[in-house]
């Protein structure tokens, strides 16, 4: 496929996605139960993080046992990442930030890329690469809906996913945005709940995400 039809996959999932949970799983159980939670609540994406030992492995197992489910392999930092998401069986690659020589392997991957960026010229770098479907990150470290606004007028080709501090109570105003496709957060899947096992605050928590993806979309 060229990078120009896995960019119209990427711009297909991430819309489809509305909001994306950014997961870190501590082990194949742990995933299982917070992807099971989301479903529930009526989420069917998520970005699983690399940061742990047992990220790959819970990548592999959630696509087996729920085919539902789409997954973008995240904090995909170098080539053995992205030939490991792949083989493990990810949707999609989405990375924190883009070095070039990333860049450069992230356009010749076999599945969709939303590469990471924080700046107007670190944006136009990767449209050179052939990528318009982006990750905008940290995003409210660097500007949040004033960076977004900013952005559309200049860079109107581009479109976004930020992610980095957006909230339940904000997360709507930045789905608003023209140039947002998705947004990405943790707020779903903080740490203690998944530590005391609250997979029914997990699956609550989605629940009112989906809900405010409906509402964005019926204002759109």
């Amino acid at each position: 496929m060229t990078i120009e039809s896995l960019q119209q996959r990427a711009e297909h999932l991430l819309l489809d996605a509305g909001i994306l949970p950014v997961i870190t799983a501590d082990s194949v159980d742990q995933g299982r139960r917070i992807a099971e939670a989301l479903l529930e609540g009526g989420l069917k994406s998520l970005e699983l993080t690399l940061r742990t030992p047992a990220a790959l492995e819970t990548l592999a197992a959630l696509k087996k046992e729920l085919p539902d489910i789409v997954i973008g392999a995240g904090t995909v930092l170098n080539t053995e990442h992205i030939r490991q998401s792949i083989d493990a069986g990810a949707d999609f690659l989405v990375t924190p930030g883009t070095p070039p020589a990333l860049a450069e392997a992230l356009a010749e991957a076999s599945i969709p890329a939303v590469p990471g960026g924080a700046t107007p010229t670190e944006f136009l770098s990767l449209m050179a690469h052939g990528f318009r479907v982006c990750k905008l990150f940290p995003a409210s470290a660097v500007g949040g809906l004033a960076m977004l606004k900013g952005l559309a007028g200049p860079i109107a080709g581009l479109k976004l996913c930020p992610t980095g501090g957006i909230t339940e109570a904000n997360a709507g105003e930045f789905l608003a945005q023209p140039n947002v496709l998705c947004i990405g957060g943790s707020w779903m899947v903080p740490r203690d709940w998944l530590a005391a096992g609250d997979w029914g605050k997990v699956r609550d928590s989605a629940a009112k995400a989906a809900a405010i993806i409906a509402k964005a979309r019926a204002a759109g």
